[in-house]
């Protein structure tokens, strides 16, 4: 699959003031405080118990200014989330929905070359050259490139290809890290304490799995969001995004999946 763009909507949180970086490492899951100006991180906000929030992706436009965006629907739950810790903290939060342009399947040389532009953010993990701008930000840009428009199908299948799980989709307000497969690029295990740290700490700590965990399978034909995994007459999960033969899944701890479990 060649390169594309694809817009969509997704929320924007706003964090700005003399204490803006010093609560953010203190609330998020990975290191903001060592956060370059220019340069964004992946981080999950978590409950105290250590249950998923949000997955934000962290921007630092100043020292005393960050932008923080997440799928849509859940910037307000995010902000939410986020007042309820703020105490005796000088800063404001806010949160808008805008347009952003997703740039896919980029070659190394278009990856280098679009990266260069203002205000473009690192999307999904860095093997991936993957790509996002807030619509208004980049204008014309790809229009007048070679990159085609793509699809909601296309989008969605280089998502899954990609192991990149959605909120609300793949992973809820129910799931743990571990669960998500994110732990790798959204959560460091050596910054300070955050809500929610216990829970992931003792975890990789003690070196135990989630119940289930996100898998990237084959999909059997037919197969539909929601419905059981089955191999061998057993049920082994779930399936939570379903993109022709390719799917995301949460697979039980317990279950052998290598049959159908892409790159295992």
């Amino acid at each position: 699959m060649s390169a594309f763009y694809f817009k969509q909507l997704r929320d924007v949180i706003y964090v700005s003031g003399v204490d803006a970086r010093k609560f953010l490492h203190s609330q998020l899951a990975n290191d903001i405080a060592s956060l370059q100006i220019g340069q964004s991180r992946y981080s999950l906000l978590l409950e105290p118990t250590g249950k998923l929030t949000s997955l934000l992706r962290v921007r630092c436009d100043s020292e005393e200014s960050f932008t923080l965006d997440c799928d849509a629907g859940f910037g307000e739950i995010s902000v939410a989330r986020l007042g309820r810790f703020k105490i005796r903290i000088k800063c404001e939060i806010s949160s808008q929905a805008r347009e952003f342009v997703a740039v896919r399947k980029l070659s190394v040389d278009e990856f280098a070359k679009f990266s260069k532009l203002d205000n473009a953010k690192p999307a999904w993990r860095e093997k991936d050259l993957a790509l996002d701008f807030v619509l208004d930000q980049v204008a014309d840009e790809f229009a007048k490139s070679d990159i085609s428009i793509g699809t909601e199908s296309e989008f969605e299948t280089a998502r899954v290809q990609a192991l990149w799980p959605t909120m609300g989709v793949d992973m809820t307000s129910d799931s743990m890290p571990a669960e998500t497969g994110l732990t790798d690029v959204a959560v460091s295990f050596t910054k300070g304490c955050y809500p929610g740290q216990e829970l992931v700490e003792r975890m990789d700590s003690r070196g135990a799995s989630a119940p289930r965990s996100l898998r990237l399978i084959r999909a059997v034909p037919g197969a539909k969001v929601g419905e059981p995994v089955v191999v061998d007459a057993q049920e082994i999960g779930i399936y939570t995004t379903v993109c022709q033969e390719f799917a995301l899944a949460l697979i039980k701890r317990s279950a052998d999946s290598s049959s159908i479990e892409i790159g295992a």
